[in-house]
Protein backbone atom coordinates (compact mmCIF):
# COMPACT_ATOMS: atom_id res chain seq x y z
CA UNK A 1 0.00 0.00 0.00
CA UNK A 2 1.47 3.35 -1.07
CA UNK A 3 2.04 5.88 1.73
CA UNK A 4 -0.61 8.62 1.50
CA UNK A 5 0.31 11.89 3.23
CA UNK A 6 -3.33 13.04 3.26
CA UNK A 7 -4.36 9.97 5.25
CA UNK A 8 -1.29 9.73 7.49
CA UNK A 9 -1.28 13.44 8.38
CA UNK A 10 -4.98 14.27 8.42
CA UNK A 11 -4.39 17.17 10.79
CA UNK A 12 -2.62 19.06 7.99
CA UNK A 13 -4.61 17.95 4.93
CA UNK A 14 -8.13 17.21 6.17
CA UNK A 15 -8.99 19.83 8.80
CA UNK A 16 -12.57 20.40 9.98
CA UNK A 17 -14.86 23.09 8.60
CA UNK A 18 -14.30 25.08 11.78
CA UNK A 19 -11.01 26.96 12.42
CA UNK A 20 -8.27 25.29 14.45
CA UNK A 21 -4.74 26.09 15.59
CA UNK A 22 -2.01 23.72 14.40
CA UNK A 23 1.77 23.60 14.59
CA UNK A 24 3.12 22.67 11.17
CA UNK A 25 6.55 20.95 11.17
CA UNK A 26 9.37 21.25 8.66
CA UNK A 27 8.53 19.87 5.21
CA UNK A 28 10.25 19.90 1.85
CA UNK A 29 8.70 20.65 -1.52
CA UNK A 30 9.36 21.00 -5.20
CA UNK A 31 8.57 24.67 -5.79
CA UNK A 32 8.18 27.13 -8.66
CA UNK A 33 7.85 30.88 -8.10
CA UNK A 34 5.93 33.26 -10.32
CA UNK A 35 3.59 36.20 -10.76
CA UNK A 36 0.25 36.94 -12.35
CA UNK A 37 -3.31 35.68 -12.62
CA UNK A 38 -3.43 31.89 -12.16
CA UNK A 39 -6.41 31.71 -14.52
CA UNK A 40 -4.49 33.03 -17.55
CA UNK A 41 -4.29 30.22 -20.08
CA UNK A 42 -0.84 31.27 -21.25
CA UNK A 43 0.36 32.57 -17.88
CA UNK A 44 3.25 31.53 -15.67
CA UNK A 45 1.04 29.57 -13.29
CA UNK A 46 -0.13 26.96 -15.81
CA UNK A 47 3.46 26.47 -16.99
CA UNK A 48 4.61 26.09 -13.37
CA UNK A 49 2.11 23.30 -12.71
CA UNK A 50 3.45 21.29 -15.64
CA UNK A 51 6.96 21.49 -14.17
CA UNK A 52 5.82 20.64 -10.64
CA UNK A 53 3.98 17.50 -11.69
CA UNK A 54 6.74 16.40 -14.08
CA UNK A 55 9.39 16.56 -11.34
CA UNK A 56 7.10 15.07 -8.68
CA UNK A 57 6.13 12.05 -10.75
CA UNK A 58 9.69 11.51 -11.96
CA UNK A 59 10.73 11.10 -8.31
CA UNK A 60 7.77 8.86 -7.49
CA UNK A 61 8.39 6.62 -10.49
CA UNK A 62 12.15 6.42 -9.96
CA UNK A 63 11.53 2.89 -8.67
CA UNK A 64 10.87 1.83 -12.28
CA UNK A 65 14.24 2.95 -13.62
CA UNK A 66 17.95 2.80 -12.93
CA UNK A 67 18.12 5.69 -10.46
CA UNK A 68 17.88 4.34 -6.91
CA UNK A 69 16.98 6.71 -4.06
CA UNK A 70 18.21 5.69 -0.63
CA UNK A 71 15.32 5.16 1.78
CA UNK A 72 12.72 5.23 -1.01
CA UNK A 73 9.20 4.00 -0.24
CA UNK A 74 6.19 4.04 -2.55
CA UNK A 75 3.87 6.98 -1.95
CA UNK A 76 0.93 8.90 -3.36
CA UNK A 77 2.01 12.25 -4.81
CA UNK A 78 0.61 14.83 -2.35
CA UNK A 79 -1.83 17.55 -3.44
CA UNK A 80 -0.88 20.82 -5.09
CA UNK A 81 -0.35 23.73 -2.70
CA UNK A 82 0.24 27.44 -3.09
CA UNK A 83 1.61 30.38 -1.12
CA UNK A 84 0.14 33.73 -2.23
CA UNK A 85 0.74 37.44 -1.61
CA UNK A 86 0.32 40.86 -3.25
CA UNK A 87 2.72 43.75 -2.91
CA UNK A 88 1.33 46.67 -0.92
CA UNK A 89 -1.88 44.85 0.01
CA UNK A 90 -2.77 43.58 3.47
CA UNK A 91 -4.31 40.15 3.05
CA UNK A 92 -5.56 39.09 -0.38
CA UNK A 93 -7.57 41.17 -2.86
CA UNK A 94 -9.38 38.61 -5.02
CA UNK A 95 -10.42 41.30 -7.51
CA UNK A 96 -6.76 41.92 -8.42
CA UNK A 97 -5.52 38.50 -9.44
CA UNK A 98 -3.08 40.13 -11.84
CA UNK A 99 -1.14 41.36 -8.77
CA UNK A 100 -0.56 37.89 -7.34
CA UNK A 101 2.89 36.67 -6.42
CA UNK A 102 2.95 32.95 -5.73
CA UNK A 103 5.06 29.96 -4.84
CA UNK A 104 3.38 26.83 -6.16
CA UNK A 105 4.54 23.63 -4.46
CA UNK A 106 4.06 19.87 -4.09
CA UNK A 107 5.37 18.13 -0.99
CA UNK A 108 8.25 15.69 -1.36
CA UNK A 109 9.22 12.81 0.93
CA UNK A 110 12.12 13.49 3.29
CA UNK A 111 14.24 10.87 1.54
CA UNK A 112 14.62 13.12 -1.53
CA UNK A 113 18.11 14.69 -1.42
CA UNK A 114 19.39 17.65 -3.47
CA UNK A 115 21.22 15.15 -5.68
CA UNK A 116 18.01 13.18 -6.28
CA UNK A 117 16.15 16.41 -6.97
CA UNK A 118 18.66 17.55 -9.58
CA UNK A 119 18.42 14.14 -11.24
CA UNK A 120 14.62 14.43 -11.37
CA UNK A 121 14.78 17.91 -12.91
CA UNK A 122 17.14 16.75 -15.64
CA UNK A 123 15.18 13.57 -16.31
CA UNK A 124 11.80 15.32 -16.40
CA UNK A 125 13.15 18.00 -18.74
CA UNK A 126 14.49 15.37 -21.15
CA UNK A 127 11.37 13.18 -21.11
CA UNK A 128 8.73 15.92 -21.17
CA UNK A 129 10.54 18.53 -23.25
CA UNK A 130 10.08 21.06 -20.45
CA UNK A 131 12.39 23.72 -19.08
CA UNK A 132 12.57 22.58 -15.44
CA UNK A 133 15.31 25.01 -14.42
CA UNK A 134 12.72 27.07 -12.51
CA UNK A 135 12.04 24.20 -10.07
CA UNK A 136 13.70 24.43 -6.66
CA UNK A 137 13.93 22.20 -3.61
CA UNK A 138 12.28 24.28 -0.88
CA UNK A 139 12.23 23.55 2.86
CA UNK A 140 9.69 25.34 5.06
CA UNK A 141 8.64 25.17 8.72
CA UNK A 142 5.37 27.06 9.06
CA UNK A 143 5.04 26.69 12.82
CA UNK A 144 1.88 27.96 14.51
CA UNK A 145 -1.01 28.58 12.11
CA UNK A 146 -4.78 28.82 12.00
CA UNK A 147 -6.40 26.67 9.33
CA UNK A 148 -9.78 25.56 8.06
CA UNK A 149 -11.41 23.50 5.31
CA UNK A 150 -13.01 25.86 2.81
CA UNK A 151 -15.75 24.44 0.59
CA UNK A 152 -16.70 26.52 -2.42
CA UNK A 153 -15.26 28.88 -4.98
CA UNK A 154 -11.82 30.42 -4.44
CA UNK A 155 -13.47 33.83 -4.80
CA UNK A 156 -15.64 33.03 -1.76
CA UNK A 157 -12.64 32.56 0.52
CA UNK A 158 -12.85 36.01 2.24
CA UNK A 159 -15.85 34.93 4.36
CA UNK A 160 -14.01 31.80 5.46
CA UNK A 161 -10.87 33.80 6.22
CA UNK A 162 -12.91 36.12 8.45
CA UNK A 163 -13.97 33.04 10.46
CA UNK A 164 -10.29 32.15 10.85
CA UNK A 165 -9.32 35.68 11.88
CA UNK A 166 -12.14 35.92 14.45
CA UNK A 167 -11.27 32.50 15.88
CA UNK A 168 -7.58 33.34 16.18
CA UNK A 169 -8.29 36.63 17.91
CA UNK A 170 -10.75 35.02 20.33
CA UNK A 171 -8.11 32.46 21.28
CA UNK A 172 -5.26 34.86 21.90
CA UNK A 173 -3.56 34.85 18.49
CA UNK A 174 -2.86 37.54 15.93
CA UNK A 175 -1.80 37.33 12.26
CA UNK A 176 1.94 36.87 11.72
CA UNK A 177 2.50 37.39 8.00
CA UNK A 178 6.00 38.08 6.73
CA UNK A 179 8.17 37.48 3.67
CA UNK A 180 8.40 33.82 4.66
CA UNK A 181 4.99 33.33 6.36
CA UNK A 182 2.25 33.63 3.76
CA UNK A 183 -1.36 32.91 2.85
CA UNK A 184 -1.31 29.16 2.16
CA UNK A 185 -3.78 27.01 0.23
CA UNK A 186 -3.85 23.23 -0.28
CA UNK A 187 -6.00 22.08 -3.20
CA UNK A 188 -7.90 18.86 -2.54
CA UNK A 189 -10.13 19.16 -5.63
CA UNK A 190 -9.39 19.42 -9.33
CA UNK A 191 -11.14 22.58 -10.59
CA UNK A 192 -11.28 21.06 -14.08
CA UNK A 193 -13.50 18.24 -12.79
CA UNK A 194 -15.27 19.78 -9.79
CA UNK A 195 -18.00 22.42 -9.77
CA UNK A 196 -16.97 25.64 -7.93
CA UNK A 197 -19.40 25.17 -5.04
CA UNK A 198 -17.89 21.73 -4.25
CA UNK A 199 -14.19 22.67 -4.35
CA UNK A 200 -12.33 21.74 -1.16
CA UNK A 201 -9.36 23.88 -0.18
CA UNK A 202 -7.35 23.96 3.05
CA UNK A 203 -6.64 27.59 3.96
CA UNK A 204 -3.81 28.23 6.41
CA UNK A 205 -2.53 31.49 7.89
CA UNK A 206 0.48 32.10 10.16
CA UNK A 207 -0.30 33.34 13.66
CA UNK A 208 1.46 34.18 16.89
CA UNK A 209 0.30 34.34 20.50
CA UNK A 210 -0.39 37.81 21.87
Amino acid sequence: MAFDYKKEFKEFYLPPKEPQIVTVPKMQFVAVRGKGNPNDEDGEYKAALAVLYAVSYTLKMSKMGDHRIEGYFDYVVPPLEGFWWQEGISGIDYTRKDMFNWISVIRLPDFVTPKDFDWAKETAAAKKGLDCSCAELLTLEEGECVQIMHTGSYDDEPATIKLMDDFALANGYSPDFSATRLHHEIYLSDPRKTSPEKLKTVIRHPVKQV
